[in-house]
């Protein structure tokens, strides 16, 4: 906000109570009308709706929108080609290369503009293993986005503690503030551009709150494989035996709602590490996609759009009664909810579980060919790992439309990994065989043909598939084999209509069904062969073998 005219604001006597000493001078942030240090979720909605930034729904829930902006700039992203890093670096489509004296003069008008404003900042942690947590700084010019970065994002538990705390990496998002393109070498005036060396990641023209949470997971997926921690885009929950399990997908494939399970505790819905002593989350929060949620369906994230401190992000709303539409994709289908983990009431205290005992791979097959789920060999698991099939679906990247989207995601999170894929895999391979999780491949997507014929899979046969695996249920029931990938794909499981788990034969034709597959099938080989080259030999033989069609 540039508040011209000095206008007294409902926070600012608060302002500087729980600053840090570390203070926006050693950013290089000067003049500043003020800075608003680490507010509570209760001032921060005072001063959003002061800045005429969201309005209070009926149920105590802040709604915001992002503007232009309703999904992730993938390809407006960029990281600062220096010697520290750069031999480390997948350097290519997500990882585009921005020379280091472009983003030197971006940072310095970036820190001309702000002169005179207000700005907000959240001192916080990523990481909730203490031995890999990073101290991370959230700076920003919507008091929104504050809010937003204390929902997702691990707090200090005290004053001295925000007094002493020293960021080892600052995101600045500053919406207002956009690039040049014909000077700044950006393909738009949206940016997003991370500097390992600085320590440091700048986000401009956009106010879509994702970017600032997933700028964090990227450096952390540069830092924590480097100490032998595998960094995973997935959900985690643990049982009652302390068994936990790993979901990984992109958005939209079932992570958040599948992982918030009332009968296993959450250890968080995104973002994961996997040390020598477990799975830890990375967040202190969650960022659930809730357009059409279902309260029966989905009791425990409805419950958190009905809460005070949550964020709605994009969420219609009637101006009168500011009763939410949680089925009005008006904005974007891509509508958002932020709240702390501890909204969930089974959510594990701490954040950390135990090794995983089942590894499931979620994808979102828009083709209506893959099985419902199927149990994979060590070899299929890392050729599908690696693969990250699934379809993009409702807008979770700029440029999508409503139809879901084919694609392969290396890791399930290509645009989030800075090192080469095979790192990852090599890691999460090591810790597999090392701790004897199960893989397990689980299709949330289209049955009896594929979108625009078939329909989606029902969430209470998802649910049913999920629980079986997860409690043992098909360790001993027969499977058959299928023969394009060579899934051991179960005959039959509690709960499950027996046709389901047969996907050929729900739909019309067969012919229809086996053409679609082996497109398919032709996919998954041509994506592979950007891989195979690092891939051991019996991960490439893992792959679909299009002459059994």
């Amino acid at each position: 906000m540039n508040n011209l005219l000095n206008i007294k604001t409902p926070a600012q006597a608060q302002a500087q109570a729980l600053k840090a000493d570390y203070s926006l001078s050693n950013h290089g942030f000067t003049n500043l009308r003020l800075a608003y240090w680490n507010l509570p979720s209760e001032s921060l909605y005072e001063e959003i709706v002061f800045r005429g930034e969201g309005h209070i729904s009926h149920a105590g829930a802040m709604i915001v929108p992002s503007g232009k902006h309703t999904a992730r700039a993938a390809q407006d992203k960029f990281v600062v080609r220096e010697a520290s890093t750069e031999e480390d670096i997948w350097w290519g489509e997500y990882n585009r290369p921005y020379e280091r004296e472009k983003f030197d003069e971006l940072f310095a008008r970036l820190q001309g503009f702000v002169q005179g404003r207000d700005l907000f900042v959240q001192d916080c942690y990523a990481g909730a293993h203490p031995d890999y947590r990073l101290p991370v700084r959230i700076i920003t010019e919507l008091a929104w986005h504050s809010l937003f970065s204390r929902n997702m994002f691990i707090l200090p538990q005290s004053a001295e503690e925000y007094r002493t705390h020293v960021p080892h990496f600052t995101v600045v998002a500053l919406p207002s503030f956009k690039a040049f393109p014909p000077v700044d070498g950006t393909r738009s005036d949206t940016f997003i551009a991370l500097n390992f060396e600085q320590q440091l990641a700048i986000i401009g023209g956009s106010a879509y709150g994702g970017e600032i949470k997933k700028s964090i997971f990227t450096v952390l997926n540069y830092l924590l494989p480097k100490e032998g921690v595998m960094t995973m885009h997935c959900s985690a929950n643990q049982g009652d035996n302390e068994d936990v399990a790993l979901f990984f997908g992109l958005s939209g494939t079932g992570k958040t709602s599948l992982s918030a399970d009332p009968n296993r505790k959450l250890i968080g819905d995104d973002e994961h590490g996997w040390s020598d002593d477990g799975v830890f989350n990375f967040e202190g929060g969650c960022y659930a996609k809730v357009i059409q949620l279902s309260p029966s369906a989905e009791p425990q994230i409805h419950a958190c759009t009905q809460r005070f401190g949550t964020v709605l992000e994009n969420v219609i709303y009637d101006p009168v009664t500011r009763r939410i539409d949680l089925d009005d994709d008006e904005l974007t289908e891509n509508t958002r909810a932020s709240y702390p983990i501890h909204f969930i009431d089974n959510a594990l205290p701490g954040g950390r579980g135990g090794h995983p005992k089942n590894i499931l791979l979620l994808t979102c097959d828009a083709s209506g060919v893959l099985p419902p789920i199927a149990r994979l060999t060590p070899e299929q698991a890392m050729y599908h790992f690696i693969s990250g099939y699934t379809s993009k679906v409702g807008g979770t990247e700029v440029g999508l439309g409503e139809e879901p989207e084919i694609t392969f995601s290396a890791c399930f999170g290509a645009p989030f990994m800075v090192h080469h894929p095979a790192k990852y895999a090599e890691l999460l391979a090591r810790k597999m065989a090392r701790y004897g999780a199960t893989a397990w491949l689980l299709n949330t997507g289209w049955v009896g043909g594929a979108y625009g014929v078939g329909k989606r899979i029902s969430i209470r046969y998802t649910r049913a598939m999920l629980t079986a695996a997860l409690n043992g249920d098909l360790q001993n029931v027969e499977y058959y084999t299928e023969p394009v990938f060579g899934f051991q794909v179960p005959k039959n499981c509690p709960g499950v209509p027996e046709e389901v788990l047969y996907p050929s034969r729900s739909w019309p034709s067969k012919a229809a069904y086996n053409d679609k597959y082996r497109q398919l099938a032709a996919r998954f080989i041509e994506n592979f062969k950007k891989f195979a080259e690092d891939a051991p030999p019996e991960v490439r033989a893992a792959g679909p073998k299009l002459e059994t069609l």
